[in-house]
């Protein structure tokens, strides 16, 4: 039986690489000397989370310093929109997660800005393609501020270059995509890792057997203090809705665990009811980092919250029952111009009305 030799395989190596080379050169060269109307897309290899991907429109590529290394590579025909970030971390992922489902609704490409990429990066594992600054800066946008609900004319877009602005944080956006969503606020694992550590160390009252079921109760204060009842005549939670809400939970399962997260927690510690021993402080509260807070939120199994996307989110993502602060302004609020109850709360979530007592105005004698 003939058999090649070395020499033989190495030439036969070598013909291979070229004729493959000659055949991408032709099959490359009409897309590199063909005018594209948006010129290339490129990662940048050195970002892990979410690579920085350099999206030109036609004419602005020769007016950028980019890499010599980094591969040209044809950009989606359909155009590109991103989204003004703005806030903190519970607005930002109703940003995202909107600007996601409206992209691919209208069948664009979604971009996110480095901003939100410094915002979210470090405690999801998000995957939409950064837009580098100067390049955003280089873009004729076009631009449409959402109100916080899906309208009808939000699937009939027609803009090729779109930057979306707003604060939207409504399951309609996006909840026929809850389970890609879910894969986009995937945890950082070490994160992950700490909250379920965490989770595992607790031990229930009386026993010491370890909990089955674990509920994460947000509390937010902080600024929602004046801004509800001083813009808004809302409240936030207070003592009496909490005590309801867990008592709603310890009557449902069996030996809970309350894991309290806040933003405000020695008022916590001053008001929650500990007698039961099923309640443990558990958050740091660093609005500046809240990555520690929300980890914890979304391994327990069961969620209560008070108002503020964050809760939204923790609650969203953890699944189980959700227990939420409903009707939490006066029925002449400003607030419910822009902000429908309805879009806000899944039908299956539980509302506890609030106690609406503290913004009556005494009567005068």
């Amino acid at each position: 039986m003939w058999t090649l030799g070395r020499r033989h395989l190495c030439l036969t190596f070598l013909l291979v690489c070229a004729l493959a080379g000659i055949s991408f050169l032709h099959l490359y060269q009409g897309l590199f000397q063909g005018g594209l109307d948006l010129s290339f897309l490129c990662a940048d290899r050195h970002l892990v989370a979410a690579p920085v991907a350099i999206f030109c429109p036609s004419g602005a590529g020769t007016a950028l310093n980019t890499s010599p290394s980094c591969a040209q590579l044809p950009p989606p025909p359909s155009g590109a929109w991103t989204i003004s970030p703005e806030g903190r971390l519970g607005n930002q992922m109703g940003q995202y997660a909107t600007l996601l489902a409206l992209a691919r609704l209208n069948g664009r490409q979604a971009f996110i800005l480095p901003a939100m990429h410094a915002a979210l990066a470090p405690v999801f594992r998000i995957t939409l393609p950064v837009l580098a600054p100067e390049v955003d800066r280089r873009t004729s946008w076009q631009s449409l501020e959402l109100h916080d609900w899906m309208s009808e004319e939000y699937a009939r877009l027609q803009q090729p270059l779109l930057k979306l602005s707003g604060f939207p944080c409504s399951w309609t956006f996006f909840h026929h995509l809850r389970e890609q969503i879910r894969r986009e606020f995937t945890l950082q694992d070490h994160l992950r890792e700490g909250a379920q550590g965490f989770l595992a160390q607790l031990r229930l009252p009386g026993t010491g057997g370890r909990p089955r079921t674990f509920v994460g109760v947000h509390v937010r204060r902080g600024d929602y203090l004046e801004t509800m009842p001083q813009r808004w005549k809302g409240v936030v939670g207070d003592r009496a809705y909490l005590r309801e809400a867990m008592d709603w939970f310890r009557a449902r399962h069996e030996a809970p665990i309350f894991v309290v997260t806040s933003n405000g927690m020695a008022w916590c510690r001053e008001n929650v009811d500990t007698s039961r021993g099923d309640v443990v402080f558990a958050g740091d509260g660093q609005e500046a980092s809240p990555g520690k807070d929300f980890a914890l939120l979304t391994q327990c199994n069961h969620t209560v919250m008070t108002i503020g996307t964050f809760g939204f989110w923790a609650a969203y993502l953890a699944g189980g029952d959700t227990v939420y602060l409903a009707n939490f302004t006066l029925p002449d609020s400003g607030f419910l111009k822009i902000f429908k109850p309805e879009a806000a709360f899944l039908p299956e979530w539980v509302g506890i009305n609030a106690d609406l007592s503290p913004l009556q105005k005494p009567r005068s004698p």
